[in-house]
């Protein structure tokens, strides 16, 4: 699994993405309740707009080139997960679950997607 793509809450969408910029962050996809974008070394930071943001809305994401496989396997050693692998429209297979904690965790797998979605920001060189 490569932790590669972190999602966090955020009240406005256009504040967030003009402070992650200012960051020096890379955007790539950007809508009215969501953006993300290229870190320095291929992460990538996504942000979502949720009202009002919650505590625990932060998920942290694993891509998994098995996924479906490496889900059947976790469940056989008892991990309870909260959704099974599903096709999204934003074109990534996940498969939701918790920590002991409540922390939300994905595990997904996106491809070219992620960085390089049909509907990437014109202009993005996709380095950062």
């Amino acid at each position: 699994m490569n932790l590669n793509q972190i999602t966090v809450d955020v009240a406005d969408i256009p504040r967030a993405r003009a402070f992650y910029q200012r960051l020096g962050l890379e955007l790539i996809v950007s809508s009215d309740h969501y953006a993300r974008f290229l870190c320095p070394g291929g992460t990538t930071l996504s942000i979502h707009r949720a009202d009002p943001p919650r505590p625990g809305g932060t998920g942290l994401y694993f891509e998994c080139d098995d996924l479906d496989a490496r889900v059947a396997r976790l469940k056989a050693d008892g991990i309870v997960f909260d959704s099974d692998p599903v096709d999204q429209r934003w074109l990534w297979r996940e498969a939701w679950l918790r920590d002991p904690d409540g922390n939300r965790l994905c595990l997904y797998f996106a491809g070219d997607n992620r960085v390089d979605p049909p509907w990437r920001v014109a202009g993005s060189n996709g380095t950062a």
